[in-house]
């Protein structure tokens, strides 16, 4: 990136942007990424050892100033933690990434994994995202970019309720694009597919040739924060956005929902 595009991504989204779950895979992609454009970050991770060496390998190599919180974004009030953060600052950029996931049969799930579902991914986006909106200054410009997954455009077997969280997150952002484009805020779902991140390596999919492939997270966040605010949901990769085309939009629900079944089984040998 250039000097001139950096200067008009400032004048944008301000000179901070808050990560939420900032420490590893696709929120350190965010992280590094706005780092390159000089956007000093408040991070947010429960993960605080990783999270620090992050902050302090950003601030040496992009010279930018960060905040970190350690916290557990599923607790009740985190929200109001990083609200309190950014309350003195410049911050018109919310980036939110944590995500509870589990791969296993619907009746698996134990009532305090039902909870962390909702608490984790939708809860806690939901209200930061509504202070953080009614926070800004008036007529600034700013951006808010949602985690989501192609499995909240689909609904796949084994991932229930993650789906129906990031499917949740998915039509919040639409309906706050439409809404919100007279203040000039910028809102999109960043719906990626398989990334190569620890969470994902940590789920055993089976090895081997994949389609579409798994994306690294610096592809992700690249084109997530190009994009934002030009779609209400965002798709990184070509082949992901291919494949959304084809099951989403082309086949029948019944006809889709058979493939991607039959993937997941051949994916995790446990069904």
């Amino acid at each position: 990136m250039n000097i001139k595009q950096a200067q008009s991504f400032k004048e944008c989204y301000g000179t901070w942007a808050l990560v939420a779950g900032a420490a590893e895979g696709i929120g350190e992609a965010f992280s590094v990424e706005l780092a390159k454009k000089g956007i000093n970050l408040v991070m947010a991770d429960h993960n605080t050892p990783v999270m620090n060496q992050l902050s302090e390998k950003l601030k040496i190599t992009y010279g930018i100033t960060t905040i970190g919180i350690n916290l557990d974004l599923s607790v009740k009030d985190a929200w109001k933690r990083c609200m309190e953060e950014i309350r003195n600052i410049d911050c018109r950029l919310l980036v939110y990434i944590p995500a509870f996931s589990r791969i296993k049969r619907f009746s698996h799930n134990s009532e305090d994994e039902l909870d962390r579902y909702i608490d984790l991914n939708a809860r806690t986006p939901l209200h930061l995202v509504h202070s953080f909106i009614r926070s800004l200054p008036h007529q600034k410009s700013a951006g808010v970019i949602l985690m989501a997954s192609l499995a909240g455009l689909i609904g796949p077997p084994f991932l229930a309720p993650y789906a129906a969280t990031k499917a949740f997150n998915i039509l919040l952002a639409e309906s706050l694009h439409s809404e919100m484009k007279d203040k000039n805020i910028r809102i999109s779902a960043c719906c990626a597919g398989e990334t190569s991140t620890p969470a994902y390596w940590s789920s055993n999919p089976a090895k081997g040739r994949k389609w579409p492939p798994v994306m690294n997270p610096e592809q992700v966040a690249e084109y997530a924060l190009l994009n934002l605010g030009r779609k209400a949901v965002i798709i990184p990769g070509w082949q992901n956005r291919f494949s959304y085309f084809l099951i989403g939009r082309l086949l029948s629900r019944k006809i889709a929902a058979g493939i991607i079944d039959n993937a997941l089984r051949k994916r995790y040998s446990q069904f």
